[in-house]
């Protein structure tokens, strides 16, 4: 999943310009295809809303998405090595195949030299992008509620064992306890301060985080192994019912949220979320006060990390704790939106009374 790539914003600009600049840097996944492309491909443009950017080619299969066949991405990217262009060729003639080392020995090619091309050129190995295609078909199948020897056999895997071992690799769980279950989505949602990351199953959300937070990465990851699950671009009814309610907090219309959160974290730590939630809008609390609020005086230093460890910015006001003294102290999402969600909050509860 991206996240050291410049905004949505300015990379659908380049999309829309087909700028050469990001060739090969970054890519685009389409929604209503599920087709992936690279930022100067002639296609007919996608709207912005249907839009997923992308760091590599991996992420993008990762997710779920096909490569075009107009601008042809992995062509593209192996056009400068004949033996990769070579065996993405093999790979877009026969998507079902099992592939392994010994067909490579077949065809007369060294299979470490095979490796070290495609590790080069897209940053994963021939066997991995094979094994990860197929996969990805049988874990679609499995997610609509297939029998796992169907799933299999989509997947390419003769081996019921090879299959449920490479599932639970990917997912930490075994197919027959991944049958019709809902995996996590996730997606954009724009505001005045910039994009948001959220993460939901269809009945709580799980993650919302500006995009640009440096601890981003490390919670999707710590946020996949607690769910065990994956994390693929969607739509889920938490995600929507959000959207909705922060676009009435950043029209000054309601600060009010009823999204159904994810239970995580320790008794202490949901105290302490809960707590935050209950500062009204407008209204600052130190670490201090929120122990004192707990019955809890002397644990200003646990409350402060129970609020560095929240993951649904905004919902969870945790941007209402200042310093002792009244200064700005850290917030993942910068200080600058900090200051600007408590002077958008204060305005709003000026002109509510």
């Amino acid at each position: 999943m991206p996240l050291t790539l410049p905004s949505p914003g300015t990379l659908y600009a380049a999309l829309i310009a087909r700028d050469p600049a990001y060739d090969g840097h970054a890519f685009v996944g389409v929604r209503t295809t599920g087709v992936f492309c690279r930022l100067t491909c002639a296609a007919r443009k996608p709207r912005f809303e249907n839009t997923r950017f992308f760091a590599s080619i991996p992420a993008c299969l990762e997710a779920g998405f096909r490569p075009c066949q107009r601008c042809r991405p992995l062509s593209q990217m192996g056009a400068r090595e004949p033996l990769v262009a070579l065996l993405l060729n093999r790979l877009e003639c026969e998507p079902g195949r099992s592939w392994s080392e010994e067909d490579l020995v077949a065809m007369r090619l060294d299979p470490s030299t095979v490796r070290r091309a495609f590790r080069r050129h897209l940053g994963m190995t021939f066997l991995d992008l094979a094994r990860l295609r197929c996969l990805g078909r049988g874990m679609d199948r499995l997610a609509a509620g297939d029998a796992v020897i169907e799933a299999q056999l989509e997947a390419g895997y003769e081996s019921d064992s090879g299959f449920r071992g490479a599932v639970a690799q990917l997912l930490g769980d075994c197919p027959a306890r991944l049958r019709g279950r809902d995996l996590l989505k996730a997606d954009w949602i724009e505001t005045p301060v910039g994009a948001m990351l959220a993460v939901a199953d269809p009945h709580a959300l799980h993650l919302l985080e500006f995009f640009d937070r440096k601890a981003l990465p490390a919670e999707l990851i710590r946020l996949r192994e607690r769910t065990r699950s994956t994390i693929s671009f969607g739509r889920a009814a938490p995600i929507n019912q959000v959207e909705a309610e922060l676009r009435a907090y950043f029209d000054s219309r309601s600060a009010t949220f009823s999204t159904v959160l994810a239970r995580t974290g320790s008794a202490f730590t949901q105290r302490v979320w809960q707590e935050l939630m209950a500062i009204p809008p407008g209204v600052t609390r130190s670490y201090a006060e929120l122990a004192a609020s707990l019955g809890r005086p002397s644990a200003a230093r646990a409350v402060a990390r129970a609020n560095g460890a929240n993951q649904v910015a905004i919902v969870v006001p945790c941007h209402r704790v200042i310093g002792a003294d009244g200064t700005l102290t850290g917030y993942g999402g910068g200080l600058w939106r900090k200051r600007w969600l408590i002077e958008h909050e204060r305005k709003m509860a000026e002109a509510a009374l």
